[in-house]
């Protein structure tokens, strides 16, 4: 992923963390969804159904389209590591996204990406 595309801005000391288990879940496909992560440390395995479509490092954040569109989970993600979470809640996220151009735009290119890697999928 680029430079320009990390979110550990918002990774920062003061900020409130969840750890999360190797091999727990985090959160499953159909669920309502309130808040996206950022990942501190570890890594996140994202899967439909049984089929990982992507795992993802610290600093990328996970559970964003589930806040931009309001529509359940998409996807499940599982902790492949120990893994230390920064949750965002929608209001955090809508206030983000309203006042700093630049995280919008991160948001943007990040599922830019990881559309384009879907898309190669399908070739």
């Amino acid at each position: 992923m680029a430079a320009d595309a990390s979110f550990s801005v918002l990774t920062g000391n003061s900020v409130e963390t969840r750890n999360v288990r190797a091999g727990d879940v985090i959160f499953r496909e159909g669920q309502p969804a309130d808040e996206l992560f950022v990942i501190k440390s570890g890594h996140v395995r994202i899967q439909v159904g049984n089929r990982a479509i992507a795992e993802l490092a610290a600093d990328n954040i996970f559970g964003e389209m589930a806040l931009i569109d309001n529509e359940p989970r998409s996807a499940t993600a599982v902790a492949v590591t120990d893994v230390e979470l920064v949750p965002i809640s929608e209001k955090q996220f809508l206030f983000l996204v309203s006042q700093t151009p630049y995280f919008a735009l991160k948001v943007m290119r990040t599922l830019a990406q990881r559309l384009r890697v879907m898309n190669r999928g399908f070739d």
